[in-house]
């Protein structure tokens, strides 16, 4: 298995610390707004990366933390009057909520910055008295001058970043160029006790205090958005390896940018999409697809027309995979040598893209082959039920690397519904899941149109529409597909 570290800049090994343990850290959100698209871009990347190392048979530990103290934040309560706590907690629970929805899996611990002051006074402790960090009359800072190496990771050099510096005039820093640690305020809206006087944590050193207490050793993988490379991860590395002496992260990842309509995202320009938003246009299924048909290190541009493509294909996918289902519970069956070998090796091609730095479009791309392999052998006359019983947990598996889930929840919140029109049609076996109710009624559906009663026909189909369940027929075997409207 191979990836591309962001801090060498090439493809690498992958050979995590412990054999079959790895742990990750991902950069969360500062919870000042809404979550928008370009998170959901960075942790549906990152979601993926998840789930093909689990299948891969790896335990990962997966830490993000909430910046829930950052100058956004302070910014956003002064203009508003909100109360820090709750704006941070309202906006990192709709970004839960919604990431939920997107079917990314939960991080194992989401530390807040909040609660974690101890460990990050400590750690800055550790940096001044090794030399590292110095105090001012406004705060700690970091002496960049200190840590010989830094810049490995965005490529920068230390020159290039004092002669192309953008900072605010501060007299008592050593050199313009060093970051706070700590910043000292005076009845801020949010500030702590320190052994500096009153004040908050700088950005970068939380995630340093964070990945230290709950990762305890070197991380296996340290990721965010592109633009946290410079200067929130060099920051990281340099004051983590100098107050510990030991490396920091072996692999870095980053996933590329995402715009809207060729330009960075920004509400100034009035193309600032929030997740909320998008994912009241499109399903979480077209959302995910549209994101991983890109590779997750390429920039990405946000386009409507083929988010709603991506609806058809994924509808497609599942539509297949129903088919598959039917015709191999049924019937004579036969092997078929030159399915195997065709099918055996789009399956294995899947397994050899995700290794390969987790190229998802050539996957997808082994997975739609699969499809219309397996589509085109259903129509012979005779089928390979065995091969395509494989097929079906192949596809299913891949389908759950790439996070696209069948809308069997969504049929479930409408079980009441279904009950009632099976009451309604005399149906007389009683279902005990929606899924069950709405088969019944589909298969009602069939006896009536073989003995011509169209009128009874239409009404299930429309019934079943006016809660929100779309039939599609379908020609060829199989009972007709539904969708959730």
């Amino acid at each position: 298995m191979h990836i591309f570290n962001s801090i060498s800049k090439k493809i690498e090994d992958f050979k995590p610390l412990e054999e079959k343990r790895v742990v990750i850290y991902v950069c969360g959100i500062t919870p000042y707004d809404s979550a928008h698209i370009g998170h959901a871009r960075t942790y549906v990347a990152f979601d993926m990366i998840k789930r093909y190392l689990i299948r891969k048979g790896f335990s990962v530990y997966h830490i993000q933390n909430i910046t829930d103290v950052e100058d956004k934040i302070i910014k956003r309560c002064r203009e508003t009057g909100a109360d820090p706590k709750t704006l941070t907690e309202e906006n990192h629970h709709e970004a839960v909520m919604l990431f939920n929805q997107l079917n990314i899996l939960p991080a194992d611990v989401y530390p807040k910055v909040t609660e974690h002051i101890p460990e990050i006074i400590a750690l800055i402790q550790r940096l001044v008295a090794t030399g590292h960090a110095y105090e001012t009359g406004t705060g700690v800072y970091f002496d960049i001058s200190s840590f010989a190496t830094y810049g490995a990771l965005s490529g920068q050099k230390l020159e290039e970043i004092k002669a192309g510096a953008r900072v605010e005039i501060d007299e008592t820093k050593h050199d313009p160029v060093d970051f706070a640690l700590w910043k000292k305020t005076d009845g801020e809206i949010i500030e702590f006790g320190s052994p500096w006087g009153r004040g908050r944590p700088g950005w970068h050193i939380e995630c340093s205090a964070l990945s230290s207490k709950y990762a305890k050793r070197t991380l296996d993988i340290h990721g965010g958005g592109r633009d946290l490379i410079f200067p929130h991860h060099e920051n990281e590395i340099a004051q983590s390896e100098a107050a510990s002496g030991e490396k920091f992260c072996n692999y870095w990842m980053h996933p590329g940018f995402l715009t809207v309509h060729g330009e960075k995202m920004s509400k100034s320009l009035g193309n600032f999409i929030t997740l909320k938003q998008a994912m009241s246009s499109f399903s979480p299924n077209a959302i995910r697809l549209f994101f991983l048909q890109v590779h997750y290190r390429s920039p990405l541009d946000y386009e409507e027309e083929k988010l709603e493509a991506m609806e058809e294909t994924v509808e497609r996918i599942f539509n297949s995979l129903g088919l598959i289902k039917e015709i191999e519970a049924r019937g004579a069956s036969h092997v078929d040598a030159d399915f195997r070998k065709k099918s055996d090796e789009l399956i294995s091609l899947f397994y050899r893209h995700m290794d390969d730095d987790f190229n998802t479009p050539e996957a997808i791309a082994a997975l739609f082959n699969l499809l219309r392999l397996a589509n085109s052998h259903m129509n012979a006359e005779k089928t390979d039920h065995g091969q395509l019983k494989k097929i079906e947990h192949a596809l299913e598996e891949m389908l759950w690397i790439i996070g696209l889930q069948e809308m069997r929840p969504a049929l479930e919140a409408k079980k009441d519904a279904l009950f009632s029109l099976v009451d309604e049609f005399g149906i007389k076996e009683q279902p005990d899941s929606a899924e069950a109710a709405l088969n019944l009624l589909i298969s009602l559906r069939d006896t009536v149109r073989k003995a011509k009663d169209y009128a009874k026909s239409d009404s299930i189909r429309a019934k079943l529409k006016e809660i929100g369940v779309t039939l599609e027929d379908k020609a060829g075997p199989g009972t007709p597909r539904w969708k959730i409207d």
